[in-house]
């Protein structure tokens, strides 16, 4: 026993002998290399920061993509939208990315042009894409003389420029001028004191759309061209005509649709084989409307509908009726407003009607 006491006591001292030894062994290696860093440490931090740049450039291109993917706050912009209980999401009719397509930035009033030397009211009237007419009866000329310096007054549509008397209303002035109180409530610079009645202020400036003044000539007597189609008739890109009546507003830069007009409220078709995509109503803008995709790249809306005959993720194909039509909406009288788009661009009906 005592003999292993003594082993025991000799293994403890050595075991600490050894420990300490090897302490001060690695204190002097670590002395060492931390000089040699010190040393070098400019040549070594360039080569550490460069790896760094490279190793987030990596990262960035090759996790950018998946981070993207998964980003909640994406992925809720791109589900924005009612639902219906089948879980498909509405399409937003009036989503920033729909747009037609101007050359040009549209005139919201009137402007002031003094007439340089060589103008015509003609060469005046194409500049500003106006008629002859709209120059005329904006600035009361009863010929068409002018002359340099002169300051003519030109409204931004081609029509008649009114100043709103007491107990006017757009259908008394639509009548006054031979247009179409639904052009009146289209054309997107006139304001309204009342947007579901379309009620007026007294003296504010309104735009008449098409109208004309009535003159002792016979060229200058209100005229109203309506045409009438009839619904089923296949145009040149394979549209059919929605419905049956007369066309009482075609397209224009602030109004890119068709506006057909019947009394009768007739039935709806689907103008192509597609799948709906939104139905819905609202108190303004289409009112009771639906959009279909017809999965070629076009889409189709069929607006102010006094009611739905389809919903939403119905499939449907062309000639089907999808409802009636009505005036709902931003509408001062029965018709249906139709559009034809293209990725989110609003393209001229008339293309696929002929």
């Amino acid at each position: 026993m005592q003999e292993l006491r003594e082993y025991l006591v000799f293994l403890k001292n050595y075991g600490k002998s050894r420990v300490f030894n090897f302490g001060r062994r690695f204190e002097n290696l670590k002395d060492i290399i931390v000089a040699v860093l010190v040393a070098k440490r400019g040549r070594y931090s360039t080569h550490f920061l460069n790896s760094s740049f490279f190793l987030l450039v990596a990262a960035a291109v090759i996790g950018g993509p998946t981070i993207a993917e998964n980003n909640p706050f994406v992925s809720s912009l791109q589900q924005e939208g009612s639902a219906t209980s089948a879980g498909v999401v509405s399409y937003n009719p009036y989503e920033n990315s729909l747009s037609t397509i101007i050359s040009v930035k549209p005139r919201d009033k009137i402007e002031e042009y003094p007439v340089k030397g060589g103008d015509t009211l003609a060469s005046i009237a194409k500049k500003f894409d106006v008629s002859v007419d709209t120059i005329k009866w904006a600035n009361n000329l009863k010929t068409d003389v002018i002359k340099p310096g002169q300051i003519l007054k030109i409204p931004p549509i081609t029509g008649v420029v009114h100043k709103v008397a007491s107990g006017d209303n757009v259908y008394s002035i639509a009548k006054k001028y031979g247009s179409d109180a639904q052009k009146i409530a289209n054309f997107p610079f006139n304001d309204f004191a009342d947007l579901d009645t379309f009620a007026l202020t007294s003296g504010q400036i309104l735009y008449v759309p098409d109208g004309v003044i009535e003159e002792e000539k016979p060229k200058y007597i209100a005229q109203r061209t309506v045409i009438q189609i009839q619904a089923g008739v296949k145009g040149a890109s394979n549209f059919i005509w929605p419905t049956s009546g007369g066309i009482s507003q075609y397209p224009v830069w602030y109004h890119m649709a068709l506006d057909i007009e019947n009394a009768s409220a007739p039935p709806i078709l689907a103008a192509d084989t597609g799948t709906v995509t939104y139905a819905g109503c609202l108190n303004w803008g289409y009112g009771c409307h639906i959009i279909i995709d017809h999965a070629n790249g076009y889409q189709s809306l069929y607006g102010h509908m006094s009611s739905l005959g389809v919903v939403l993720g119905e499939a449907v194909t062309q000639g089907q009726t999808v409802g009636r039509m009505g005036s709902t909406g931003r509408s001062t009288g029965t018709h249906l407003h139709f559009e034809v788009r293209s990725g989110g661009v609003l393209l001229n009906p008339l293309n696929f009607l002929k």
